[in-house]
């Protein structure tokens, strides 16, 4: 009888650990219901914010885009909220999507964005949609979403950072086509600079020099030059 009644005791002390643990580990959607009901939880609003941008991350990863879409409203600051769009985007480029899915997404998070009424964070959750539109290789896409930007500084802001991800993919024609809708001469020198260095970085050296030769600034455009040059052959040898 004192056995039994043992056992009653443990069941009535702990069932919320019981209940913790009904989830297995390959239970993906049970674990994340926890997660999410765990950061419901969560009192501060900065860590709360960015643990629902990693959820969104997460449900787009599964596939689970409309859940995803949903979690950039419970998201408050607008600044993580850019970052949960951009979060979404870039996932959903990383994992593959049909061309149907892909649109309808892009609008949502297009959407999303206009619902920013921040206008900082509002160009930059534009900004991160180019960048997503050039990762899953939409560049008219990324084109389209940074020309409708109004302010000129984000504006050219967003075709550099387009051109970045173009290069990263080693695509030099569409790099260089968003460099030149940059419409100041310091952007473009900036944007010419950076994606030399990543086309150089990844052996691609006559792309490297193509970017390099469309800087204005004779410094830059010599550090470009000198950069290609040891990337291809070390001044300095490794020594043991």
């Amino acid at each position: 009888m004192r056995f039994i009644a043992l056992i009653l005791l443990v069941v009535l002390i702990f069932p919320a650990h019981r209940a913790a643990a009904a989830c297995v580990a390959s239970d993906r959607a049970c674990v994340i219901r926890d997660l999410i009901k765990t950061a419901e939880k969560i009192e501060k609003d900065h860590w709360r914010d960015q643990t629902y941008r990693e959820i969104a991350k997460t449900l787009a990863a599964e596939g689970r885009y409309d859940d995803a879409i949903n979690f950039i409203d419970k998201v408050g600051n607008p600044d993580t909220k850019a970052m949960t769009i951009r979060g979404i985007g870039m996932t959903a480029a990383e994992h593959g999507i049909s061309a149907d899915d892909y649109n309808t997404l892009f609008q949502a998070l297009h959407s999303k964005a206009a619902d920013i009424e921040h206008p900082p964070s509002h160009a930059i959750a534009l900004t991160y949609i180019a960048m997503a539109q050039a990762f899953a290789n939409d560049d008219k896409g990324a084109w389209k979403t940074a020309g409708s930007m109004d302010n000129d500084a984000l504006r050219n802001k967003a075709y550099g950072e387009t051109a970045e991800i173009q290069a990263e993919r080693g695509k030099y024609e569409q790099a260089m086509q968003s460099i030149k809708q940059i419409n100041s001469e310091s952007f473009k020198n900036k944007a010419f600079s950076i994606t030399s260095k990543i086309f150089a970085d990844d052996g691609h050296y006559d792309h490297a020099l193509g970017a390099a030769e469309g800087i204005t600034n004779t410094y830059k455009r010599a550090r470009a030059l000198q950069y290609i040059l040891d990337q291809q052959k070390p001044r300095e040898q490794p020594h043991d």
